[in-house]
């Protein structure tokens, strides 16, 4: 069974992803089935307004009476909601926000919902889209009232494993990265505090938030469960996997374990197996020809050697998720392996790995391999059809 047809069958289990593969099927509505009501909520053991002070009560009647605090409910065993596919290390989840297929199931929702921002128009998969590659097409998003952002869409796909979101890193975590574009008056341009009013209004995501968090709607809550459904967005069970995890001799091509060797030589500093990204920044002189030049890491760190730098893209499922670079600038994957391995654009900032690649003098038949070996890394994930919302 494949990756992506083993998340359709747990899913349908969960009400996650059922019904969604490679054919654009349409999402079974398990998910948005209505959920038994929240109970009533606990008396507070406050006093009544009354003429008479009461006696204190005892603390058998304190212990039943106080309120319990909001509580998430209980993770179930990770590998009941999403498997890890060959080649990936374990999933790592942070210890505040556990998994539970309701949690997902939210996210789920939210991500696919217009209303997230101001004019109803954007969600978080019209930039990330599924059927993408969980990327997007162009070479930037265009966003609220049909203002152009300055940077290429990057995929969702195993950013699970991300030790920094953005690329430029100004987000540590899927959590901090899931509520910026919501803010952005570029991206989706949406008051917080407002959305949450908004939100709180439809009775289904009331209840939902009640039974995933304990709470109403809230800004964290809205992460935590995005956060959560993007981290089922998995990749692995490449090709590249079965040569080197599965013991296929015959899983990569002849040109494909030459670009092995290569990339292995003078790659993989940088784009590090099995994510094939570091997560560090570099500069390859992408758009520094621009007047003024990309600020890069600098717009983070405010420091003069952090120009131009970006973060490390991860390449699994490269092949699929044109154009390319920070700015999109490369159209095809022929026309971004040959700009790495001339060693990037010349500048004053240039990184000294590129320098490194540059003195490698690679041919123009080591670039085809490059290709070929990068178009290995495409594997099994899942592709997910929009719910039904409230």
């Amino acid at each position: 069974m494949k990756f992506w047809e083993w998340v359709m069958v747990v899913g349908g289990g969960l009400g996650l992803l059922a019904g969604c593969g490679p054919d654009g099927s349409a999402a079974k509505k398990s998910a948005d089935k209505p959920s038994p009501p929240p109970p009533a909520a606990a008396p507070t053991g406050q006093p009544t307004e009354s003429t008479q002070t009461p006696a204190p009560p005892s603390s058998e009647e304190s212990a039943s009476t106080a309120a319990a605090p909001p509580t998430e409910q209980k993770a179930p065993p990770l590998d009941q909601i999403v498997k890890v596919p060959l080649g990936l290390p374990p999933l790592p989840v942070p210890d505040d926000n556990p998994m539970t297929p309701e949690k997902v199931a939210l996210g789920r929702m939210l991500y696919f919902d217009k209303r997230l921002s101001r004019d109803g128009t954007i969600s978080c998969a019209t930039c990330h889209d599924p059927q993408k590659a969980w990327a997007e097409d162009t070479p930037v998003s265009t966003g609220f009232k049909g203002q152009k952002g300055e940077v290429n869409s990057p995929t969702v796909i195993n950013t699970a494993y991300a030790t920094s979101l953005f690329w430029d890193g100004r987000a540590a975590s899927l959590e901090e990265q899931a509520l910026g574009p919501m803010q952005n008056p570029v991206e989706m341009a949406h008051d917080l505090d407002l959305l949450v009013k908004q939100l709180s209004e439809i009775p289904k995501y009331a209840e939902m938030f009640q039974k995933v968090f304990g709470t109403g709607v809230t800004k964290e809550g809205m992460a935590k469960a995005i956060a959560a459904f993007e981290r089922t967005v998995l990749s692995g069970n490449s090709p590249y996997d079965r040569y080197t995890k599965g013991n296929d001799p015959n899983a990569l091509s002849e040109a494909q374990k030459r670009g092995l060797e290569l990339f292995e030589q003078h790659c993989a500093v940088c784009h590090t197996p099995p994510l094939f990204s570091n997560y560090r920044f570099f500069n390859a002189g992408i758009g520094m020809d621009k007047d003024p030049p990309p600020a890069g890491r600098k717009s983070v760190t405010g420091k003069d050697e952090d120009l131009g730098k970006f973060r490390v893209p991860p390449l699994r499922e490269v092949a699929k998720t044109a154009p390319y670079f920070h700015d999109g600038s490369a159209a095809t994957l022929e026309e971004a392996v040959a700009v790495m391995a001339a060693g990037g654009k010349d500048n004053p900032h240039l990184s000294p790995m590129m320098k490194a690649v540059r003195e490698a003098k690679l041919s123009e038949d080591n670039r085809k391999d490059l290709v070929e070996f990068l178009k290995a890394l495409s594997g099994e994930y899942p592709i997910v059809e929009p719910p039904e919302l409230p």
